[in-house]
């Protein structure tokens, strides 16, 4: 099989996927007549690319509620949960990692990618970065886990905890780009300089990121180092701790 038929059959499954996806989540308002809808397997291959990294077309909510807004991340869940872009991290997971907390949230934390623990239990932030980060929502914040919503940028874990690639990035760009615009939070928290390069499309030093407001599509992002960065520092964890204060004042919260 050729290169071509090879990523052509990749294109197909992915849309096949996507559509039985959406379908057993309950969503029957796809546009019909698209060849690649129809009949994937006889599709143009730049038909079925497209269909496969499309968003797919259902009624716009009238309103934003907890409720809809965790139908409508199940859905995307469950595409990623069936994805296979990057094969080599589809062959190594254990499962993927979606994201977990509050759907209506105000703040997300937005982190790089699953390790070992996470790619075992399921879970963003459970090992011992992830207990870190919960010092710092709980004890620094006075706030907790339910309250705010944790994701990375990648959903699968890279072999050997690797960083993820530029491609790898690119791929899952979809699926945080669409959790984010569902949950529809004020503030985001990049932990690490791969979450900030990749959600602010920027090579600048977290260094000099951190400490000033930065925007993300109408919304207010503060970038901090990665928690496991701060178990290799933990000199470093005073800027954190500064950096948290600039996100607290700005979502109106008391600074201890």
């Amino acid at each position: 099989m050729s290169g071509v038929d090879v990523s052509v059959e990749r294109a197909r499954r992915i849309a096949v996927q996507r559509l039985e996806s959406l379908s057993r989540a309950g969503v029957t308002q796809l546009r019909r007549g698209h060849p690649a809808i129809d009949s994937p397997a006889t599709a143009k291959p730049q038909e079925v690319a497209a269909v496969a990294g499309a968003q797919h077309e259902t009624p716009t909510p009238m309103t934003k509620t907890p409720s809809n807004k965790q139908s409508a991340l199940s859905i995307i869940q469950q595409e990623v949960a069936a994805c296979i872009r990057c094969q080599e991290l589809a062959d190594s997971r254990t499962q993927t990692v979606f994201g977990v907390g509050n759907p209506d949230a105000r703040l997300c934390f937005f982190g790089e990618a699953p390790g070992a623990d996470e790619d075992r239990q399921g879970e963003p932030f459970v090992g011992r970065a992830g207990k870190l980060l919960t010092d710092i929502i709980k004890k620094g914040m006075g706030l907790e886990r339910s309250d705010i919503y944790i994701l990375n940028v990648l959903k699968c874990r890279p072999p050997g905890n690797r960083n993820p690639s530029p491609d790898e990035a690119g791929n899952c760009r979809e699926y945080f780009e669409r959790q984010i615009e569902t949950i529809d939070p004020e503030f985001i928290c990049c932990l690490g300089s791969i979450a900030a390069h990749t959600l602010l499309e920027t090579n600048i030093a977290v260094g000099k990121l951190r400490g000033k407001i930065h925007d993300y599509r109408g919304r207010k992002v503060v970038v901090t180092y990665h928690p496991a960065y701060l178990l290799r520092n933990p000199s470093a964890k005073k800027h954190t701790w500064d950096d948290i204060q600039i996100l607290m004042r700005e979502m109106g919260l008391p600074v201890p």
